[in-house]
Order: C-alpha cells, then sequence, then structure tokens
C-alpha cells in the first residue's frame, strides 16, 4: 500500500502545482502577461531573421494565447487532484479496481505534459525562437515540469510489487 500512496501523492503535488501555476497567472496577471508577449512578438530574437514573419503583434491573440495557457494549467491541476482523490478511494481495492481509477490523473499528467511539451518547447521555443530571448526562455523551467510529469506518469502506472498490496 506504500507504493499507491505515492503514486497518489504525486498526482497530487502536479495537481497543486497546476492549479497554483494557473491562479499566479491570473493573480500576477501584467508581469506573466509580458513574458507571452514578448515570445508571441518575438521582439527579443536575434536579428534579422526570416523567422519573424511568424511573430503574432495583436494584443487580443496575445491575450488569448496566455488564457489558453492559464486554461491548461487550472484544467490539469483539476484533473491531477481530482484523479488523486479518485485514487485514494480506491486505494484498499484490488488492482484492476486500482488501475481503472487512473484515468483522470493519468489524463492530467498527459495534459500538463502536453503543455509544457507542445506549448513551450515546441510552440514557443522553436515556432517562436524563444531559446534565443535572453531574458524570455523559459525552456529549462518548461523542461523541468515536462520530465517530472513524464517520471511521475510512468511511475503511475509501474504495477505495484506483491508484498506490497
Amino acid at each position: 500500500m506504500l507504493i499507491r500512496g505515492v503514486k497518489i501523492a504525486f498526482v497530487a503535488f502536479v495537481g497543486v502545482f497546476g492549479l497554483l501555476t494557473g491562479a499566479d497567472n491570473i493573480i500576477d496577471y501584467p508581469l506573466n502577461f509580458e513574458a507571452v508577449r514578448h515570445v508571441l512578438a518575438m521582439d527579443t530574437i536575434h536579428r534579422p531573421s526570416p523567422l519573424m514573419a511568424r511573430a503574432i503583434t495583436s494584443p487580443e491573440l496575445q491575450h488569448i494565447a496566455y488564457w489558453i495557457i492559464i486554461a491548461a494549467e487550472l484544467l490539469y491541476g483539476a484533473l491531477c487532484l481530482f484523479g488523486a482523490l479518485r485514487l485514494c478511494f480506491s486505494w484498499r481495492n484490488n488492482d484492476n479496481s486500482f488501475n481503472a481509477a487512473k484515468s483522470l490523473a493519468t489524463l492530467g499528467l498527459a495534459l500538463g505534459f502536453a503543455l509544457y511539451f507542445f506549448g513551450f518547447l515546441i510552440i514557443a521555443g522553436e515556432w517562436f525562437q524563444m531559446w534565443q530571448s535572453p531574458q524570455w526562455n523559459a525552456q529549462a523551467s518548461a523542461f523541468r515540469c515536462l520530465a517530472s510529469f513524464a517520471i511521475i506518469l510512468i511511475i503511475l502506472h509501474l504495477p505495484e510489487p506483491e508484498r506490497d498490496r
């Protein structure tokens, strides 16, 4: 049962992280929006660049992109917390029941992974060349998040040893 408790705790930690980052992005909207604005505008990358044609300078579209990030953070956070709660209710059940209860947690972890991998590394990092920005490059922190989520997703789906059931 110890391993199941660890799995539940790890999923809950990701849930708290998602809700906290989403809430922080709302509470400190102007400061955090600046990062999104500069990345999308591509105004801090090396110039001249033929990739500047990709820049999004419309404030409306920049705000929409920021709200998509916030919504994804809040959604993966909520899915992970509800997933952890669902796992708690299945803690003492048989393996099939416990494994069936992993769906919300899996979805939350996968959404968080997608946000940081697809959203931050691929779209922001490569499409908008965030890696070139000395001020707004968030690739290292995004990688820490997605690596953590991937490890927790793997741990969540590892079978428990016989002696721990």
